[in-house]
C-alpha cells in the first residue's frame, strides 16, 4: 500500500469519485483559481503551532488528531475517500498533506499526489474560481498499528547500519552547515522535472537515487528540518517501489533541540 503519483488526465477522468485537495494559501485558491471540484485545506491549517505538539508520541510537527479530523470532515472527506492533493511548489506541500493523512490512518492506496502542480495544470487545463459545496462528514482518525515514524535513536543507529542509508533532503548549503553524522545528501528537488514540475521519469529518478547510494535493497531513513521536504521524498520512494522507508518526523528541529551532534563540510 502506498501513496502514488497520478496524471492530470487521471484526475480529470475520475470526476466526482475523487476528493481534490488544494493546499495553497486561501488567497491563491480564491484569487488565482483552482482545479474544478477542489477544496482548499491550506498548509498552515494542518501544521502544528509549535514543534512537538504531540512529541511524546513521536509526532513532531503533526497536527492534533482532533484538529485533523475536523479539517477532513469540513472538506467532506471520509476514511473511504480517494484523495488527490496538489500545490504550486512541485508537490512538496501536497505531499505533506498526504503523509499526514497516512500517519493518521487513511488508507495509502486512496492517497494520490498530482504529478505536476497548479502551474502545470493551468497551462493546458481548465481552472475555476467557484468553490464547490460539500456535505460535511464525521471523519474519525484511526491510528494504524504501525507507521514509518522513527525516533532519534533509530536515526543515529541507521548511520552505522550497512543495510541502511540515512538521507538529508535539504539543500547543499544547509547540509554543509550541519547534518546528522553519516547522512548522505539528496536535495528533494533533484527528483523533480523542472519543465513538467512533476516527478522525473522513473529511470532518471532511480539513477539520481543510486548516485547518492539510495537503492531499493536498503532501508532508507529520511530527515530534513521540519518534515515537509522528506514528505515529498517519502512519496517518491514509495511510488518507485522502495519497501523500507523510515520517516524521522522530528527531523533536525528535534535533533538539535536534544543537543545531538552534527557534522559540517
Amino acid at each position: 500500500m502506498m501513496t502514488d503519483f497520478v496524471s492530470a488526465e487521471w484526475v480529470s477522468s475520475r470526476g466526482d469519485d475523487l476528493r481534490v485537495v488544494d493546499v495553497r494559501d486561501a488567497w491563491e485558491y480564491d484569487g488565482l483559481g483552482h482545479l474544478p471540484g477542489a477544496l482548499n485545506v491550506p498548509f498552515d491549517s494542518f501544521r502544528a503551532d509549535e514543534h512537538g505538539a504531540e512529541s511524546d508520541a513521536g509526532d513532531g510537527m503533526l497536527p492534533d488528531g482532533g484538529d485533523w479530523a475536523q479539517l477532513l470532515s469540513e472538506a467532506g472527506i471520509t476514511p473511504e475517500s480517494d484523495i488527490v492533493a496538489y500545490d504550486d511548489h512541485h508537490g512538496v506541500f501536497a505531499a505533506r498533506f498526504l503523509v499526514t493523512a497516512e500517519l493518521f490512518g487513511h488508507d495509502p492506496d486512496r492517497l494520490h499526489l498530482l504529478d505536476g502542480d497548479f502551474s502545470s495544470w493551468q497551462l493546458e487545463r481548465e481552472t475555476t474560481g467557484e468553490t464547490p459545496t460539500v456535505e460535511p462528514t464525521d471523519y474519525e482518525v484511526t491510528r494504524p498499528d504501525s507507521t514509518p515514524l522513527v525516533g532519534p535513536d533509530a536515526v543515529a543507529d541507521a548511520a552505522d547500519d550497512p543495510d541502511a542509508v540515512l538521507v538529508d533532503t535539504r539543500e547543499d548549503e544547509e547540509y554543509d552547515a550541519g547534518h546528522i553524522p553519516g547522512a548522505v545528501l539528496l536535495d528533494w528537488r533533484d527528483l523533480v522535472d523542472n519543465e513538467t514540475r512533476g516527478l522525473l521519469p522513473q529511470d532518471e529518478a532511480l539513477s539520481v537515487l543510486e548516485a547518492a547510494g539510495i537503492v531499493p535493497g536498503k532501508r532508507v531513513v529520511l530527515y530534513c528540518n521540519t518534515a515537509r521536504r522528506i514528505s515529498h521524498t517519502y512519496v517518491v520512494l514509495r511510488h518507485l517501489g522502495f519497501e523500507q522507508v523510515d520517516f524521522y518526523e522530528g527531523s533536525l528541529t528535534e535533533w538539535e533541540a536534544q543537543g545531538r551532534p552534527l557534522e559540517t563540510n
